[in-house]
């Protein structure tokens, strides 16, 4: 027997979630219809809506927030001479959890994926253009993966006439793996980011 027609709009929307397949978003709208009272469903649609309404992408980094510009961006206390290129504000949450970066952000919004329609016209680059005069570093922060790859490529090629310094973050092995088990890429890119040894 097929799901109930009457579950259908729901369900396809539960869908839209990233790693949400069909049958885990029909379990969510069971568990909605079922297992919510009308408070609690007003709420949740209720915070949706606020939600949705109040955030907004910083006027200058790209990054989501409340406000037209960023905690980050309006801090006295950054390093303004720097400027980190991330695909979007989760890597941005990311970076700062480790307490070693000090320095601005620019929220590209995605990476250039050909396949799927999204090129540079696509993303938040135009404005990195912008304010890239301003500062001293560019640090590329794009993820180590086709798509990031070829993201970090085509702003390395566009920057390249600027003065600014250009660098990327390293890629390595990650803590407590072992050799045997990590992919021909990132070990090669472990290799090319070795530093040399204190003597």
């Amino acid at each position: 027997m097929n799901e109930p027609v009457f579950l259908e709009s729901l369900v396809s929307y539960f869908e839209k979630l990233p790693g949400v397949g069909k049958k885990t978003a029909t379990r969510y709208a069971y568990y909605v219809v079922e297992k919510l009272n009308d408070d609690q469903v007003m709420d949740f649609a209720n915070t949706l809506i606020e939600t949705k309404k109040k955030i907004r992408h910083c006027d200058c980094c790209g990054m989501l927030t409340n406000k037209e510009t960023c905690d980050i961006c309006s801090s006295s206390y950054r390093n303004k001479k720097q400027i980190m290129v991330v695909k979007d504000t989760k890597d941005v949450i990311a970076i700062e959890k480790t307490n070693q970066y000090n320095g601005l952000y620019h929220v590209l919004g995605g990476l250039i994926t050909p396949l799927e329609g999204v090129g540079p016209s696509n993303l938040n680059i135009e404005s990195l253009d912008k304010r890239v005069s301003e500062t001293e570093e560019l640090i590329i922060a794009t993820p180590f993966t086709p798509q990031g790859e070829m993201t970090a490529v085509y702003l390395e090629k566009i920057f390249k006439e600027n003065s600014v310094k250009m660098s990327r973050i390293g890629y390595g092995l990650p803590a407590g793996g072992d050799i045997e088990y990590v992919d021909e890429l990132t070990l090669k890119r472990a290799l090319d980011a070795r530093v040399e040894t204190k003597k």
